[in-house]
């Protein structure tokens, strides 16, 4: 896990959420536990982006039952939502790319 500075998590942690509930539908400690595994986040980080995004109809949700406790509510990307996740992939890729160029060229790169 990488601490990285606040505001360039804020730009990412929608993107990760999307690419990891494209691959298999999670619930929401689920989805926690593997964006902590990228970067340092919390509950309190993740939730209220998948509140959102399922506002924005780019998941919808269901229950499915659990051997340990409660129902657990599953997140599935709809169609927009794939189409969020390949924009949100676009618009980081040439962030990155651009970003990386300029370290490079200004002689900070390795």
């Amino acid at each position: 896990m990488i601490i990285i500075n606040t505001q360039f998590k804020k730009g990412v942690l929608e993107l990760l959420v999307l690419l990891l509930v494209e691959g298999e539908d999670k619930y929401g400690y689920e989805l926690v536990e593997a964006v902590s595994k990228i970067v340092d986040v919390n509950e309190g980080t993740i939730y209220p982006i998948l509140k959102r995004l399922t506002n924005e109809n780019y998941f919808e949700t269901y229950l499915k039952e659990s051997t340990e406790g409660p129902p657990r509510k599953y997140y599935h990307l709809t169609v927009l939502g794939k189409e969020r996740k390949d924009e949100l992939l676009s618009e980081w890729t040439k962030f990155n790319e651009s970003v990386s160029k300029f370290i490079k060229e200004s002689g900070q790169g390795e």
